[in-house]
């Protein structure tokens, strides 16, 4: 029978985990696997001394791996770490070195023994799945038909720029923004060609937020809403004027209008420079009730009061 040392070995030389060794006072590796030559091109004979080891590392992990394992060793504390190992080709697979620190009966380190695992695979899904919830993440601030921001991103946009407003006391303007009779559009075209419209007018509008910090969002049903900050009341009607001429000038046919036989739409503009007693929800309902005067007036046109 094999003596237990040589079966040791060759089991742990059958592992995906590759052993290793090295001696505290000089440094030196007096072990590692032969499956590291495998993985990383390396020969087990060029794993010398730790030195080797720090320098196949990614130069970007290098420094904080190589400090956290040295600070950890000295404690003699087990740790494990997370990092970037080269290739002889170049390239990098990601490691985990799992080390347990043997210590002499003062306490002081004596040896490390560790396990490299290859976890290249595991931090491609992490990092799928990072990019997956960044993705979803932006989902929940667009709107699923149109794919314009969506009343959420709204109301964390309009907050920022209340807060910058009232910081540089600077205007602020509002344009609220309905599809004239729309259900009346739906009735007689049906909801599929209702969608087809709303993305339609969604992507006409949305070309008129043609500053960096303008913003542009569906607020609900066939309602849409313009944020435009530093923009007098002069501007922001300038802006809704051609909002209702973009409109206009794509034809969308809705024989069930009662004000023209395209679709056009109905504006409410307010514009405020908002003191610190102002509230962003008040003027949120003034363009609101502007919106609705616009309606009242007989709709396709604008409002800049009440």
């Amino acid at each position: 029978m094999e003596p237990d040392s040589t079966v040791y070995k060759t089991l742990l030389e059958s592992t995906k985990a590759i052993p290793w060794k090295i001696d505290w006072s000089s440094m030196q590796f007096t072990y590692i696997g032969p499956q590291i030559e495998q993985l990383l091109g390396w020969a087990p004979e060029s794993w010398k001394s730790a030195d080797d080891w720090a320098m196949r590392i990614h130069a970007e992990d290098r420094e904080a791996v190589v400090n956290f394992c040295i600070s950890q060793s000295k404690a003699g504390a087990d740790h494990e770490a997370d990092y970037r190992a080269l290739t002889r080709d170049g390239e990098h697979i990601w490691i985990r070195d799992v080390v347990h620190v043997v210590r002499n009966e003062d306490g002081s380190p004596n040896a490390l023994i560790g396990f490299m695992f290859d976890i290249t695979e595991r931090k491609k899904t992490e990092a799928r799945l990072i990019e997956l919830q960044k993705e979803l993440e932006a989902l929940s601030y667009r709107d699923g038909l149109t794919n314009v921001a969506n009343r959420r991103m709204f109301d964390s946009a309009l907050e920022v720029e209340w807060a910058n407003a009232v910081s540089s006391r600077a205007p602020l303007s509002l344009i609220m923004l309905d599809i004239d009779y729309f259900k009346q559009y739906n009735d007689r075209y049906g909801h599929i060609r209702g969608d087809e419209c709303l993305k339609q007018v969604a992507r006409i509008l949305s070309e008129t937020a043609t500053r960096s910090r303008d913003f542009f969002a569906r607020y609900g049903g066939e309602e849409f809403v313009l944020i435009l900050p530093e923009c007098d009341e002069k501007a922001a009607l300038q802006v809704a004027q051609r909002c209702r001429n973009l409109i206009i000038d794509a034809a969308i046919p809705h024989a069930s209008s009662q004000v023209a036989e395209t679709v056009t739409i109905s504006q409410g503009v307010a514009t405020i420079v908002p003191s610190p007693m102002d509230q962003r929800i008040e003027f949120l309902e003034l363009a609101d009730r502007r919106l609705y005067r616009a309606k009242q007036l007989g709709r396709n046109c604008i409002a800049v009061d009440e």
